[in-house]
C-alpha cells in the first residue's frame, strides 16, 4: 500500500491515555519555597490531542478519538468542544489522568542560586550535603509530572474498537500516539495499525517501550520514535539479526525525551527537533551543530530504523534532538538538520512534528519537503508556551533554513 494513496481527507487521532493537562507558568521557580504562578492553562491533552490541535491550526480536518472518564475526562471533552475540535471519545468508568507542567521562562541567570541549602538534596561533584544549591542554567525550564492513567477494562477496549472500525471508512490517515493506560496490552497499537491498513488507511505510530517494539507487526506507514526510545525498544539480539547492526548506543547528544515520560509529547530538557534545552540559544542564536558531526546517533538510528522496517514498518522517522531528524523509507533515507536551536517549552514538540508527517502522508508530499515541514513545526512548538500550539512566526522563519540531505542507509 502506498503511503500517499489515502488522499486529503480527515486525519483521525487516537489518544487512549487522554489527559487534562495543567500548565503553570512561574518566573524564577524556587523548588524549596512558595511560588506565585503567573498564568495557568487547563486543556485536553495527550499526544494525539496535541497532534489534532496542530493539524486543525493548519486548516486540516481532524477527529479526536480515545478513552475518557470521570471529572478529568469530562473537563477534557468540554475543552475539545470549546476549541472546535471534533471528538468521539469512548466513555470508561475510571477517571482520566491529569498532568502538570511547571514552566519557568525566566530562571535565575548563570552564577546565581537560591539562598541556603537544598534540604535533602543530592551531593554532586561540586557540592556536598548542606552546601548551597548549584547555580541554575539560563534559559527556559520545564518540569513535568505525569499520572499513569486509568485502568481500562476489556469491555471498554472492545467498545473503542467498534467505534474505531466504523470510522476508518471515512478518514485518510490515522495517528496513534502516546502512552497506554493500565490494562491495555502492549500490542494494541499494532492491532490498530493493522486494522487501518486492512481498510486501506495509512497509520503513523508514535510510541515508546514495548508498544513501540510491537508496532511493526501492524505494518504502519510510519513509526516515529526518538533515538532514546529506539534504543530502549531494541535489544542487542535485534541488532545482530539480519538487517540489524552490531550495536545501538542509548546515548543521545542534544536531548531526548526523559525516561519515556509523556504528557502530550513532552521532552523535558530537550526537543524533538530544535534541541531546546535550558541554556539553548534563541532563534537566530548559536548554530545547532554542524551537520554530519553526530556520527554515533546517526549510525545508531539507521541501524534501529532498519530493524523496525525489517519487522514490518514501511518507514521510520527518528528524532535526534539537536541533530535533527532521520527518515528511512522505501524511497530512500534523509536527514533533516536544524539551522539553530529554539529555546522554549519542549512539551508537545514531538506531536507537532508528527502532525507535519501526517500532513505529508495524506498529501503525498516528497520526503525531503515532508521532513522540512515536520522539523519546522517541532521547532515552532518549542517556541509556543503550551503543548498543542506552535508559533507561526518561528515556523516561517526556521523552515527555509532546514537542510535535508540524502543518507546512505
Amino acid at each position: 500500500m502506498s503511503s500517499s494513496a489515502a488522499g486529503s481527507g480527515t486525519i483521525l487521532t487516537v489518544t487512549l491515555n487522554l489527559a487534562l493537562d495543567v500548565t503553570y507558568v512561574a518566573d524564577g521557580v524556587d523548588w524549596d519555597g512558595v511560588n506565585r504562578v503567573r498564568s495557568v492553562h487547563r486543556r485536553a491533552g495527550g499526544k494525539g490531542v496535541n497532534v489534532a490541535r496542530v493539524l486543525a491550526a493548519l486548516g486540516h480536518d481532524v477527529l479526536v478519538t480515545g478513552l475518557a472518564g470521570g471529572p478529568n475526562g469530562r473537563a477534557a471533552e468540554a475543552d475539545l468542544s470549546a476549541a472546535g475540535l471534533p471528538a468521539a471519545l469512548t466513555p470508561i468508568a475510571a477517571e482520566s489522568r491529569a498532568t502538570l507542567a511547571v514552566c519557568d521562562p525566566a530562571p535565575l541567570p548563570y552564577g546565581t542560586a537560591p539562598a541556603g541549602p537544598v534540604p535533602g538534596g543530592p551531593a554532586s561533584d561540586d557540592t556536598s550535603p548542606g552546601d548551597a544549591a548549584p547555580a541554575r542554567t539560563a534559559g527556559p525550564r520545564t518540569a513535568l509530572f505525569n499520572e499513569p492513567g486509568p485502568a481500562v477494562t476489556e469491555a471498554e477496549l472492545d467498545d473503542f474498537l467498534r467505534g474505531y472500525d466504523r470510522r476508518l471508512g471515512d478518514v485518510a490517515a490515522v495517528v496513534i500516539s502516546g502512552s497506554l493506560p493500565p490494562g491495555v496490552p502492549a500490542g494494541f497499537y499494532a492491532e490498530l495499525a493493522a486494522r487501518a491498513r486492512g481498510r486501506g488507511v495509512p497509520a503513523i505510530v508514535d510510541a515508546d517501550g514495548e508498544p513501540l517494539r510491537a508496532a511493526p507487526a501492524g505494518r504502519p506507514a510510519v513509526l516515529k520514535p526518538n533515538a532514546e526510545e529506539l534504543a530502549r525498544a531494541l535489544s542487542a539480539a535485534d541488532l545482530r539479526a539480519p538487517g540489524g547492526a552490531s550495536e545501538l548506543r542509548s546515548s543521545e547528544p542534544g536531548g531526548s525525551k526523559s525516561g519515556g515520560s509523556e504528557t502530550g509529547g513532552s521532552e523535558p530538557g530537550g526537543s524533538e527537533t530544535g534541541g531546546a534545552q535550558a541554556g539553548g540559544s534563541e532563534v537566530h542564536g548559536t548554530p545547532a551543530g554542524v551537520p554530519g558531526t553526530g556520527h554515533a546517533p546517526i549510525t545508531d538510528a539507521l541501524a534501529g530504523a532498519g530493524v523496525l522496517r525489517r519487522d514490518g514498518a514501511e518507514s521510520v522517522v527518528v528524532s535526534l534532538g539537536a541533530d535533527g531528524l532521520l527518515a528511512v523509507t522505501p524511497e530512500g533515507a534523509w536527514r533533516a538538520a536544524m539551522p539553530y536551536r529554539v529555546a522554549g517549552n519542549p512539551t508537545g514538540a514531538g506531536d507537532a512534528l508528527v502532525a507535519g508527517l501526517a500532513l505529508g502522508l495524506v498529501e503525498g508530499t516528497p520526503w525531503p519537503d515532508r521532513l522540512r515541514r515536520a522539523a519546522a513545526l517541532g521547532a515552532a512548538a518549542v517556541a509556543a508556551p503550551v503543548a498543542g500550539d506552535f508559533d507561526e512566526e518561528t515556523f516561517r522563519r526556521v523552515r527555509p533554513g532546514i537542510r535535508v540531505d540524502p543518507v546512505d542507509p
